[in-house]
């Protein structure tokens, strides 16, 4: 059983994943979008920034642009990021798009395989599918996802839910199986066809061990677990195992990076993000603040030693400044390619960095896609 798709269709030799460095980029940087939603703002506001977003990845180079999943939580609207990057992929023309990841747990296998069969269709040979087995949110909305007959499962199902997803992409359950004769549509029952590429996603050693024994790609979650970076991707390397997909490791990791005019703006705007995180860390959940609030908070020493934490792994500032700590991080960490987020409270602050990201890189500008 393939993950290239090959006998399906798949587009390029390793379906897209190996990107290509721009500019003086060390390694390629793709965009990581949280969709989050600010103070005074919307969702339909997040989500017009995402299409912003996506189109200035687009036309300076950005490899890829993923949405993540999460659910019930206020200060975040990608709670579909199926329905997401459709809207993305009628806004782009080249840049690949995916999920960053979908939480498979909370889903039944093959409405997973449709609905990515269906963005391949609308994208071909654009797709990423990216796979955690984390609930992306608490456990009681986690059940609330699920359903009653589904409390019992649980993260350690998550190979089990993995292989059944595989067999619908690819449309290869044995005979005598119960689902023989189920097949996800759009998919190869219908004839020729590309599939997404697979990626697992994690924030410890148990996917990273998994994606090497599997040969897939792997992305780590540096952005919110950054002490966890170096031993996961070495197990990951340590793992490997060549595949009909990857005949070495593809290590991808997440990395908050905020790149503003001064030092003060970056600061002032990912203290925005850190506030948020301490109220959701906290059971306190609510919109990303504003910088103004964010500056007037009356932290306690616990609270502002859980900030100043956080901040650290932030890489801030100046573009000057983003782009040597990005070129430190990608050194240190052999990651073999970089994918940003950029946790603010103002969308038109989340696009500059991006666009002062390329700058810095003096990633080449193409002209946007047309509608």
């Amino acid at each position: 059983m393939s993950d290239t798709g090959g006998a399906h269709g798949q587009h390029g030799g390793d379906g897209g994943i190996r990107g290509a460095a721009q500019g003086r980029a060390t390694v390629p940087l793709s965009v990581l979008d949280l969709v989050t939603v600010g103070a005074g703002s919307t969702a339909h506001d997040s989500l017009r920034t995402s299409v912003a977003i996506a189109r200035l990845a687009e036309s300076r180079g950005y490899h890829r642009h993923w949405v993540a999943e999460h659910h019930s939580m206020p200060g975040v609207a990608s709670s579909s990021p199926a329905v997401i990057l459709a809207h993305l992929a009628a806004h782009t023309s080249r840049i690949r798009l995916g999920s960053g990841g979908v939480m498979l747990p909370n889903h039944a296998p093959l409405a997973i395989a449709e609905q990515f069969g269906t963005l391949e269709a609308l994208a071909p040979g654009r797709i990423d599918l990216g796979l955690g087995r984390a609930p992306g949110t608490d456990g009681r909305t986690a059940a609330a996802l699920r359903g009653a007959g589904r409390l019992d499962e649980s993260a350690d199902d998550f190979p089990r839910q993995l292989m059944e997803l595989r067999r619908f992409l690819d449309d290869d359950f044995p005979d005598g199986h119960p689902y023989a004769r189920v097949h996800a549509v759009p998919g190869p029952v219908q004839g020729p066809a590309g599939r997404p590429p697979l990626w697992l996603l994690g924030s410890s050693g148990f996917s990273a061990r998994l994606a090497g024994e599997l040969g897939l790609p792997f992305a780590y979650a540096h952005h919110f677990s950054a002490a966890g970076t170096l031993p996961a991707l070495d197990l990951y390397r340590q793992s490997f195992r060549p595949s009909a997909v990857l005949d070495a490791p593809y290590a991808v990791i997440g990395v908050s990076a905020l790149a503003a005019g001064t030092d003060a703006e970056a600061r002032a705007q990912v203290l925005t993000g850190a506030l948020s995180m301490l109220r959701l860390r906290t059971g306190r959940p609510g919109l990303v603040p504003t910088p103004q609030e964010a500056a007037a908070y009356p932290f306690s020493p616990a609270e502002g030693e859980f900030v100043d934490g956080w901040l650290a792994n932030i890489v801030h500032g100046t573009p000057d400044e983003v782009r040597t700590g990005l070129d430190d991080l990608a050194k240190r960490t052999g990651a073999d390619e970089l994918m940003l987020t950029a946790n603010a409270h103002s969308g038109a602050a989340r696009l500059r960095s991006y666009e002062l990201v390329a700058d810095a890189y003096a990633m080449p500008a193409q002209a946007p896609a047309a509608d």
